[in-house]
């Protein structure tokens, strides 16, 4: 088991705090955009919607118990919530984790906030925990969040055929994503190249 700080998980735009019980219901109005779930299915935006809401939360805020974390992201400007994301999956004795579950409300989409959230995420796992491998895994069909890895750095690993079943029933491929801690130097030098110029030219 590891015990992730958010305390290092602050950086200029954005910062992470461990999903609380208090962000239950300010997350829930923002969970019913139907573009957050177009390819992976997680929530079908239908009559059924809180009942799904109130399980995925469920499931998220009892992630500690099992070693693994949740996380809201929110803009350091004003505070408000602008989405999630996941550390779990982790394998202490094989240094590696996934980050993964991420989403954000899509009028940051294509911003800064994904870039610097996954450098904190980034630099704690390979600096601090000295981890030697991260996975991202994204749906085949989801190629604007495929190219937002690859910007992080992600190498595209291969595609795991069939690999999931989706909560509407349809079967969905991922593409796995790695990058791992030889090549988090160089990486993360881009990344704060990448991020340096995004906050140079806010909108």
């Amino acid at each position: 088991m590891i015990t992730i700080d958010p305390a290092a998980l602050r950086g200029k735009s954005v910062y992470l705090q461990p999903l609380r019980p208090a962000d239950k219901e300010v997350l829930r109005p923002l969970a019913r955009d139907e573009r957050l779930w177009e390819f992976t299915k997680t929530l079908l935006i239908d009559h059924r919607f809180d009942q799904h809401f109130d399980d995925y939360f469920s499931l998220a805020i009892h992630l500690p118990e099992t070693g693994n974390q949740a996380f809201v992201i929110r803009r350091v400007s004003d505070d408000a919530v602008i989405g999630m994301t996941r550390t779990f999956m982790i394998e202490p004795k094989e240094r590696r984790l996934e980050i993964g579950h991420t989403w954000y409300i899509p009028s940051v989409w294509g911003k800064v906030y994904n870039k610097e959230c996954k450098l904190l995420l980034l630099q704690y796992i390979f600096e601090i925990l000295k981890f030697n491998r991260v996975e991202f895994k994204v749906a085949h069909q989801n190629i604007r969040s495929q190219r937002a890895v690859e910007k992080i750095g992600g190498v595209k690993e291969g595609i795991l055929r069939k690999h999931v079943i989706r909560n509407d029933g349809s079967r969905r491929d991922t593409v796995v994503f790695s990058i791992i801690d030889e090549e988090w130097p160089e990486k993360k030098q881009k990344l704060l190249q990448l991020i340096a110029t995004d906050l140079s030219h806010p909108e």
